[in-house]
């Protein structure tokens, strides 16, 4: 659990390593919060009701109903958790000794059709990859007698 909320406690923390352990558990963590809130918002009924009242050929009335009332609930949780996944994915991609930049990249290629395919499919895999073993340019690293107490 503590590897869950140490990018949380690391907020605004854009330097250094992270390890792929506490990356993927922070992932872990927005799966099942979203999961949580999926239930939570649609097992109302009322969201659904609204949803299904709403002109189909009208998003903007489709994402009222879905984000309108316990729906909000989607939107505060993204806005708490947004500084913290950029800054750990950046310090994963440090962890790769590769500079932060290149999450910016992925952002922006994820944006273009069927090249945003690969991109998401290639982010999803530097971040599986293992670090570098070793200090690199972006700190010690972060398998080597740390721990998530250390952080605190």
């Amino acid at each position: 659990m503590e590897w869950m909320i140490l990018p949380l406690k690391r907020y605004f923390d854009f330097q250094g390593r992270s390890r792929r352990l506490e990356f993927w558990m922070f992932a872990l963590l927005n799966v099942i919060v979203f999961t949580v809130l999926s239930v939570i918002v649609f097992g109302t009924g009322a969201t659904m009701s609204q949803i299904q009242a709403a002109d189909p050929n009208d998003l903007g009335a489709i994402y009222g109903g879905m984000f309108s009332g316990l729906g909000i609930l989607f939107v505060i949780w993204w806005l708490v958790v947004l500084i913290p996944s950029i800054a750990v994915s950046v310090r994963r991609l440090h962890d790769r000794e590769m500079t932060g930049w290149w999450y910016l990249g992925f952002i922006v290629l994820s944006a273009i059709p069927l090249i945003g395919f690969v991109a998401t499919i290639a982010f999803i895999v530097v971040m599986a990859l293992p670090g570098t073993p070793g200090p690199n340019k972006y700190g010690p690293s972060p398998k080597e007698g740390v721990t998530a107490e250390t952080f605190e």
